[in-house]
């Protein structure tokens, strides 16, 4: 458990300082990494990959708006849907924050070797439960 807690608190504390300059938390960086994989993401499929209230969701989103971070389109099909999107401001700011979180994952790859990854992959996996599976195949496609 330690070990999860820290090398997590350390990972995360790769954005948060970029984060924290722009007076910006982690459910904002959240919200940034899933509109980022899946463009067009619908404001419910958003607060069911967050499992966060509908009132702390629309502070994010309406500040994330307001900065210019992200952008809000009615659905094709259904004119009430709100659709999610990065502005190319929020698209180069998820990168940035990505990027950061990219290399110290990078750096500890490097020192663990290729099993242990797998490993830690497998582990990671098998902390999903069953009913939320759907929802990382649904991002990784």
């Amino acid at each position: 458990m330690e070990l999860l807690y820290f090398g997590h608190s350390h990972l995360t504390r790769s954005v948060d300082q970029g984060l924290a300059a722009q007076g910006l938390g982690r459910a904002h960086h959240r919200a940034l990494y899933f509109i980022a994989r899946k463009p067009d993401l619908t404001v419910s499929e958003l607060l069911g990959l967050l499992a966060i209230t509908k009132q702390s969701l629309g502070r994010v989103l309406n500040e994330l708006t307001d900065r210019k971070l992200v952008e809000t389109r009615p659905g094709e099909r259904d004119r009430r849907q709100r659709l999610l999107r990065l502005t190319e401001e929020g698209t180069r700011m998820e990168s940035e924050l990505f990027e950061a979180v990219r290399v110290k994952m990078s750096q500890a790859y490097q020192i663990a070797g290729q099993d242990a990854v797998s490993g830690y992959w497998a582990v990671l996996e098998g902390m999903i439960p069953d009913g939320d599976r759907p929802l990382i195949e649904a991002l990784r496609s």
